[in-house]
Order: C-alpha cells, then structure tokens, then sequence
C-alpha cells in the first residue's frame, strides 16, 4: 500500500471511532428504554425503576422500563436483539438469562453472543425455607425427614427458574427422594407454602423476608457465602454442614452486542456511578441483595460461568422447554 493510500485508510479509521465517540459523549438525546421480561413489581422490575430514575436525573431524559413477559425471559429479550444498536434499547433480566440457552430447544437468538454485558449490578441469595407444618427447622433435621419421609415436595416459580435448578442440585446433592412442584411464578408458590400445600421452597431472599420475619415460614440455610444481616440467624449452607452450595439470582443490564463499544462503556460508567451510592446500596440490602457493581470485562466472565453452571443444573433436572 502506497503512502496516499496509507494516509487516506488512517484518516477513514479516524474518522469512526472520532463519530462512535462523539455519539457515545452525545447520548442520550431521546427516551432510552429498559427492556424487563418480567411483570412490574418484582425484584427486576423495582431495581430497573429506581436505576432507571438515576439515570434518567442524570441523562436529563426520559428512562422508560417496558414490561415483557413470556415464554422465559425469551419475549423481553428477543425485542432487544431485533431493536436498532444504538442504545436506546437496554435489558435488565436474572440468571434466567444465562439459563435459557441450555433450557429451549429453539431460540431464536443466542444468550451469550447477541448480548453485551453492560453491568452485573447486584445479587440477591436464595433460602432454603419450610412450611412451619413440616417438623425441621435445621438442614440436618430436613434432611434426616425427608430420608424417613420419601416425596418431601419442593416448590418453585416454575421449571428451568434458578429456584428450581437449585432444588435439583441440592436434590441430586443430598441423594434425597425430592418432589418438584413447579408454579406460575413467585407467588401462587409462596401462598401454597405458608399453607403447606407445599412443604419446601428454594426463595430469592428479597421474596422470603417478610415471611422469615413474621415467622411463616422456617429459614433452614442460606445459599451464600456469608450470613446476611436482614436474616443475620440464618446459617449458610457451608455453616449447616453442606460445604460450598450456593445459589442466587442476579440482576444485571446489558445491550445488543451490536451496541458500539465506547457507548457500552459510557452506559456502564454512568450506571456505575447511581449503583455506588449509598441510596440505591441501602435499597438494594433491603431487600436482602447485595451490589456487585462489576464492569462489562468482569460481567462477561461471570456470565461464562454461569452459563456453565446453569448447564449443568439444567442436565440434572432434565428440564427442558420447547
């Protein structure tokens, strides 16, 4: 290549990334929008609304979060994948991201390759919980029932959800006779186990609380490396004598891969900084979560694990969706 064309390829490469910058420092200059695959008022949602408030302040414009339920998570994200890459459509979703791709036999999009990771915002753990009618407030004493009392159900939101790969994995664990009951979502769940229709539950923490408090259902032992001071009497696992299972649903935004880079880095800055403070932090522990706060780099090594791990639930369970 001659010194001209040399020249003129440079000033061309310049140009690109001078406009993909200068777009990434103007935005945004319209609505942007939230993608939630999930109903308004669950935990995904109120974390997409109070972020999505901040960042809004911050943007000086509109942040809308839409509600997509269905089929998974798979409705909400593939209306994320089909919009245009330029940011305005953004996706807060859980775990059941990175489970998806194990779960359906037909996607119409790849989990991992048509996302970027923006940023892993928080955790929040799930709890092994029983019905008061069930005579076990240990995990050594549920386990030494469910041994003399083969059929101990198990609830769930529903099949493939974190709550039941993780009653899979600690049935395949613990070698135990368990029955899956799986629900239409948190609630109808929760209902049948305060009446106990339903005798155990893997339950996100932000889910259980109330019910922990009020004592309505026995906490049996946190799936998380720590105790957590909303329910600070409750054993971990690996403190009840199950070293190591843990478990908990994630809350994390991305965008289309297709995103530029430098726009991804300045939404990831900006939600950074509103995930930091001590506001959204207080709101976040109060419903028994936990910021993480990771950049994309980090994220998208999480997500590589996970999608690892989940795999793997998946396979024990035999779960599968069509």
């Amino acid at each position: 290549m001659n010194l001209s064309k040399l020249c003129a390829s440079a000033l061309v490469t310049f140009g690109v990334l001078s406009g993909t910058q200068a777009f990434a420092q103007a935005y945004p200059t319209k609505p942007v929008t939230i993608v939630v695959p999930y109903a308004a008022g669950g935990a995904t949602d109120v974390i997409a609304r109070m972020v999505g408030q901040k960042l809004s302040d911050k943007w000086g414009q509109p942040v809308i979060v839409n509600n997509r339920p269905g089929a998974g998570t798979a409705i909400g994200a593939e209306s994320v994948v089909r919009a245009p890459a330029d940011g305005y459509t953004l996706y807060m979703t859980t775990a059941a991201h990175t489970i998806s791709a194990s779960l359906y036999k037909k996607l119409s999009y790849d989990p991992i390759k048509d996302f970027a990771p923006i940023s892993l915002t928080s955790v929040v753990p799930l709890v092994l919980v029983a019905s008061p009618k069930l005579p076990a407030h240990t995990l050594q004493e549920l386990i030494q029932y469910a041994k003399a009392n083969p059929g101990v159900t198990y609830g769930s939101p529903g099949n493939g959800s974190p709550q039941h790969l993780t009653g899979a994995l600690f049935k395949s664990q613990t070698k135990l006779d368990l029955i899956h009951v799986p629900y239409k979502g948190d609630a109808p769940m929760l209902n049948d186990l305060l009446g106990g229709q339903v005798q155990t539950a893997f339950v996100t923490l932000s889910a259980a609380i109330p019910h922990i408090k009020s004592g309505k259902i026995n906490a049996i032992a946190l799936a998380h490396p720590k105790r957590i001071d909303a329910i600070d009497k409750v054993p971990t696992f690996t403190e009840a004598g199950m070293s190591g299972f843990e478990a908990a649903t994630w809350f994390g935004l991305f965008s289309s891969a297709s995103v530029p880079a430098d726009l991804q880095n300045k939404i990831y800055q900006d939600v950074s900084t509103i995930v930091a403070t001590p506001e959204i932090r207080g709101k976040i522990q109060d419903i028994g979560g936990e910021i993480v706060n990771s950049s994309p780099m980090n994220f998208s090594a999480f997500i590589q694990k996970e999608s690892k791990r989940w795999a793997e639930a998946v396979q024990i369970s035999g779960a599968q969706v069509d």
